[in-house]
């Protein structure tokens, strides 16, 4: 088995088809079946399977894909690292951000990445939003990740940095009769319907565990992927919801109120074990930027 196998296989199962994947990666779409050919003899299993929407991954295709998109990405990382000299970078960095955790404060990451390609100019970025918080732990322990970015993590202090804390605050409603109240007890949303999020974010897990610290049952209106969604469905009346104070969307600053016990959560970025240049170089271009975020509101007047 090789690397170049690996890259093509990975390839094929982000296009669906063959045909993509030798026009994603340049190459003649002869030299892409063969290799996935000599691929599968030499494991001895199908690794993807014919389907009227194009070739998808078997389930021990999915299995041996995620093994080598692991081996990919450390033969990229040993690459960049070769090429390193003094002042340039070459290669790929890859960074997630949980989803909304941070999203105020985003614009400052991704200024940290400008300043961080304008030091390494040959070096690639790439950015993504993962809303599952177990997800992002299995990123990081597969090393598929450079750097995350999250609200909680069971990594060890010399992995995990603290950069500081997001404020909750609850959205009700117009007219709710609690917008009379600079801060909101949370024992008085007592018989409130929540607009929650999916069941394996963490988002909803915070959420949980704060109606249940405060013995408010977890009465459900309706789930959604999205904070803002959330703040919009909130807004409309459909219920009440509980976001970090950054996601709250420009607009419904007035429907919005921190709350009594206060609730919050860390923001941490974790680097891979044996972090090369470029992440330690973005991790102080993070520390600089202010994370600790309060809740904003305007109070009816």
């Amino acid at each position: 088995m090789s690397l170049r196998q690996f890259e093509y296989a990975l390839a094929v199962a982000e296009e669906g088809s063959v045909t993509a994947a030798a026009e994603r990666l340049h190459v003649a779409q002869p030299s892409v079946s063969q290799q996935i050919r000599g691929l599968e003899r030499e494991l001895g299993v199908q690794l993807f399977a014919r389907t009227p929407a194009g070739l998808v991954p078997t389930v021990v295709g999915r299995a041996f894909l995620r093994e080598a998109e692991v081996a990919v990405s450390a033969s990229r990382r040993a690459r960049a690292t070769a090429r390193a000299g003094a002042d340039e970078l070459v290669g790929e960095l890859t960074v997630a951000v949980q989803m909304g955790f941070g999203t105020r404060q985003l614009p400052g990451a991704l200024g940290a990445l400008g300043a961080l390609r304008r030091r390494f100019p040959r070096l690639e970025v790439t950015v993504f939003e993962e809303p599952s918080s177990a997800e992002l732990e299995r990123l990081c322990r597969r090393g598929v990740l450079d750097l995350a970015l999250m609200a909680a993590c069971e990594r060890s202090p010399s992995d995990a940095h603290h950069l500081g804390d997001e404020e909750f605050v609850v959205v009700l409603g117009a007219g709710h009769r609690q917008l009379a109240a600079d801060r909101v007890e949370l024992r008085e949303l007592e018989g409130e319907p929540w607009v929650r999020f999916d069941r394996d974010s963490a988002l909803d897990g915070v959420l949980l565990n704060v109606l249940r610290d405060n013995d408010l049952a977890p009465t459900t209106a309706a789930r959604v992927s999205q904070t803002a969604t959330a703040v919009r469905w909130a807004a409309h009346g459909l219920g009440a919801t509980l976001v970090p104070a950054s996601a709250v969307p420009h607009g419904h600053e007035h429907l919005v109120r921190p709350v009594f016990p206060v609730v919050s959560q860390p923001v941490i970025a974790v680097l891979r074990q044996g972090a090369g240049p470029a992440e330690t170089a973005l991790l102080e271009l993070l520390r600089q930027e202010t994370w600790s975020e309060s809740a904003p509101f305007s109070p009816v007047s």
